[in-house]
């Protein structure tokens, strides 16, 4: 029997990326995904935006692994569309079970120098849109009475201090705040809550010209071959970046019942950047 046979997973920022990652796999180990992306442009972020056709594109996917699927196009910013993709997808599986608040953006600037815009656009989507999707699922999770696990995406940045990234830290030392504070409300319900902590994942995120510049200062017109070096020196074990599917190892295992007493944890899946000794 594959480990969440029938489980209805709910999936924010599903249209690509770490999100449509953990969509695909848990699609191939029998769940149901129902997913909300903005799947539109962001006027802050320093790199493309998923678009529909990357949201059209995670619904085949999960469709390739037999899965079953409720898609939404919007704004975790906007209550009434979580709600709306919410109840869809009680209409059609009739429960949730796991809930994976994963919508979040980046960008690059000194903290004095940001703009009300890229603070507003940061928390707005990476703090108060999870904080928007637990209060739109909980209350489900609760209701089914079997239990559960919520896992929200933190950072290496929601764990230590990161220069020309105030707000984005701020976000991810928020998320682990949530985390810990909400696996105390839910242990009564057996509800658990953890968070994992990804190095530099590849995802358009990070692979895009302006974060290889921001890492190459120094090299006009840097590529990403010139910023590979800049990217490996923050990690412990010796790759520049993992990949999607290396989260979702994490993910899944803290969703099954390998993991069924651990809550409050904040996972790092990090190559060791966290517990790095300068001048390793």
């Amino acid at each position: 029997m594959k480990r969440f046979e029938g489980k209805v997973v709910f999936v924010t920022g599903v249209a690509r990326g770490q999100a449509r990652q953990h969509a695909v796999r848990f699609a191939r180990e029998g769940a149901h995904i129902v997913g909300l992306d903005l799947a539109d442009d962001i006027s802050t972020v320093h790199y493309p935006s998923a678009s529909r056709a990357d949201l059209d594109e995670t619904a085949r996917l999960i469709e390739t692994e037999g899965g079953k699927h409720v898609l939404h196009q919007g704004d975790v910013r906007d209550q009434a569309a979580i709600d709306k993709a919410v109840q869809d997808g009680l209409e059609r599986f009739g429960r949730i079970d796991i809930v994976l608040p994963m919508a979040g953006i980046t960008s690059l600037g000194a903290l004095w120098e940001l703009s009300d815009e890229q603070w507003n656009e940061m928390i707005g989507i990476n703090l108060t849109g999870v904080w928007r999707t637990l209060r739109a699922t909980i209350p489900h999770v609760i209701a089914g009475e079997s239990g559960g696990s919520i896992v929200l995406t933190g950072s290496i940045a929601g764990l230590m201090g990161m220069p020309y990234l105030g707000h984005y830290t701020a976000s991810k030392h928020g998320i682990n705040g949530i985390m810990r504070s909400l696996a105390n409300e839910l242990a009564p319900h057996a509800i658990r809550v953890n968070s994992v902590n990804p190095t530099n994942v590849a995802t358009p995120m990070i692979h895009n010209d302006a974060t290889y510049q921001h890492f190459c200062p120094d090299v006009h017109g840097a590529t990403q071959q010139d910023a590979i070096p800049v990217f490996q020196s923050y990690n412990l074990l010796q790759t520049p970046w993992i990949e999607p599917d290396d989260v979702s190892n994490a993910v899944l295992w803290l969703c099954s019942e390998e993991a069924r007493y651990l809550t409050g944890v904040a996972l790092p899946v990090d190559t060791g950047t966290t517990v790095k000794w300068p001048g390793n």
